[in-house]
């Protein structure tokens, strides 16, 4: 959830830190803070609001000096106040924290902290009890507080009496670290890294880096030094701006079939899927009895749409689990049960445990990420990475859209490793699978077409959404998208079920969406279309090119999306729902970025 920002070198850390928040905001925005460790001793900036509110009260204040830690928060321990903001000093520590300390009440008691606290947070209870410990050896501090602590935790710490020193450690909860040309850095996400180099390592869990502006050293809670892992970003500077778009969600949006092609054409070797650079065997895929797909949102969205294919061109059992209800539903996992995890930050942590679970049941698994060497990565068998490149906005375009196209890869490769396919069909998926991008790209040449039909539920309290088959999966996710960033009332439904209550919700101030790209659901869907009419509701219709309606259809709003084969209809049709949830919150004058109590990684479940 939160954004954790720490610098040490020659820079002026202030202006690092600030700068680098702005770009960590989408992890949490509700208050932000920086602290900074230099001959004037410790001083602390930090407001409720956004990082701009921070960036005010820092004017005119003494925010010299080379060392630092800066974050920016989403509410979990106590309400929204400058009080509750990190960073948190206790005594001689000064610390920032991403995650949930669970035991915080029991540690208030047994280091009798009741009537010390200026917060309502666990952090500062952690700060506590490392200035409990702390007698002038930051390692012994943090390994002892550490073996005290239960729940997730991403910590970086101050000492006021350790200059130029910054000491970072984890559980679950996720830092990366890298050197500078002037220094050290370290973050919550790789994104406020690139700028300064895109050579990193990620912490390892349970191990402490101790940040100077000589370098980086790295312990393990022994105290015995470690060699560190370097990986290299995947991406540059360049591709973490706006690009010169209001929203880095427009601007994502459009960077869909670029990041799709990227995303299929190195898995692709001679017309046929190829997942030899991963290092995924044809066994893996072809002797699985069943498989589960374990996801939050977005992603979970993307899996309901690899649900449909497998199992209409696979012939084989998929569930789709919400990552957040798999521990506490007595999940039936084993050898023979391929899982199949999908996030776009690799951090989410009711996904994580997920895994872990499956993992120790001894299923074999597949992680579809985005960020390299994320926690999900790590723990999985075999790892499928994206090739989104940074994905900023909260509500997630790209990253669904290169999600499926994984999952197209993987149901071709699976027909194929279990010669369920001839070569002519094989050829044919593949081919049509190239011509999504370019299809996107045909897409998003009429968005101000898509725009104008926008405003067609601009000023709607509720809309609906209906669908079947494949449609419906993608609905879901189109209704998500637009209750995200408008806060429009939204659900999407099987149009089949209409009948069986929810058409008692139609009226006619309420609009319905409604998507048609399925040959063999064609009239069913156009009869659904005709009885929501019929109750007076305005109907916004995305069809096929080249699909008759009749005459009299009463369809004023009508999109006709490029034709594709029917199971491809989902990419072009998902990037259309993109932009209208997009249109009608810009419209509003909202925040589409960072809506409302929203953040972009879920890391504390």
């Amino acid at each position: 959830m939160c954004g954790i920002i720490g610098y040490t070198g020659k820079g002026n850390a202030a202006k690092i830190m600030l700068d680098a928040l702005e770009l960590l905001e989408y992890r949490g925005y509700d208050s932000a803070g920086i602290a900074l460790l230099g001959g004037n001793g410790m001083r602390i900036l930090k407001s409720a609001g956004r990082v701009g509110d921070l960036r005010k009260r820092c004017k005119g204040q003494d925010t010299g000096g080379h060392c630092g830690i800066g974050h920016t928060r989403w509410a979990t321990h106590g309400g929204v106040c400058d009080q509750n903001a990190h960073p948190h000093r206790f005594g001689r520590v000064t610390l920032i924290h991403n995650g949930i300390i669970e035991n915080y009440k029991e540690l208030t008691e047994k280091y009798h902290l009741a009537g010390k606290l200026r917060s309502q947070t666990d952090t500062e209870v952690a700060a506590a009890v490392v200035d409990h410990f702390y007698t002038g050896d930051p390692y012994s501090a943090i390994r002892r507080t550490v073996l005290k602590l239960k729940g997730t935790f991403a910590f970086a710490v101050l000492f006021d009496d350790q200059p130029d020193k910054i000491f970072a450690v984890r559980n679950v909860s996720p830092i990366v670290a890298a050197i500078t040309p002037d220094g050290a850095i370290l973050s919550s996400d790789v994104a406020a890294i690139v700028p300064f180099t895109p050579d990193y390592f990620v912490l390892p869990e349970f191990h402490v880096a101790a940040l100077s502006p000589a370098g980086i050293e790295l312990f393990d809670l022994s105290g015995d030094r470690e060699e560190i892992v370097w990986q290299k970003a995947d991406w540059d500077v360049g591709q973490s701006g706006k690009g010169g778009y209001p929203f880095y969600m427009e601007k994502e949006i459009m960077e869909q079939p670029k990041a799709v092609q990227e995303t299929i054409l190195p898995r692709i070797r001679d017309g046929r899927p190829d997942f030899s650079e991963e290092g995924i065997p044809d066994r893996v895929l072809a002797e699985c009895k069943r498989i589960c797909v374990i996801a939050c949102g977005t992603a979970m969205h993307a899996g309901l749409v690899g649900k449909s294919l497998i199992q209409a061109m696979i012939g084989i059992h998929v569930d789709v689990v919400m990552a957040s209800e798999f521990m506490y539903n007595d999940p039936v996992v084993d050898g023979e049960t391929l899982v199949i995890a999908i996030s776009q930050s690799g951090e989410t942590i009711d996904t994580l445990e997920a895994l872990k679970f499956a993992r120790a049941c001894g299923s074999p698994s597949i992680s579809i990420v985005n960020v390299r060497g994320a926690s999900i990565a790590r723990v999985s068998e075999y790892v499928i990475y994206t090739n989104a490149g940074p994905e900023i906005a909260v509500a997630s375009t790209k990253a669904y859209t290169t999600q499926l196209a994984v999952l197209y890869l993987l149901t071709a490769r699976m027909a194929a490793a279990r010669g369920l396919w001839s070569e002519k069909t094989l050829e044919g998926f593949m081919q049509e699978l190239k011509r999504v991008p370019d299809v996107l790209k045909q897409v998003l040449q009429t968005k101000e077409e898509i725009h104008r039909l926008a405003g067609a539920i601009l000023h709607a309290r509720d809309v609906f959404m209906i669908g079947r088959g494949l449609d419906y999966s993608i609905l879901l996710e189109g209704s998500l998208k637009l209750k995200e960033v408008s806060y429009i009332h939204s659900e999407a439904y099987a149009s089949g079920e209409l009948k069986h209550g929810t058409i008692a919700l139609i009226t006619e101030d309420t609009p319905v969406i409604a998507v048609v790209t399925q040959e063999k659901l064609k009239s069913k869907e156009l009869s659904n279309i005709r009885e929501v009419q019929s109750r007076g509701a305005r109907v916004l219709l995305l069809i096929k090119e080249g699909e008759a309606l009749e005459e009299g259809e009463g369809l004023s709003c009508v999109y006709r999306l490029p034709r594709m084969e029917d199971p491809f209809m989902v990419m072009p049709a998902s990037v259309v729902l993109q932009l209208i949830a997009y249109y009608v919150s810009s419209d509003k004058g909202l925040d589409v970025d960072k809506p409302r109590n929203l953040a972009k990684v879920v890391t504390v479940e």
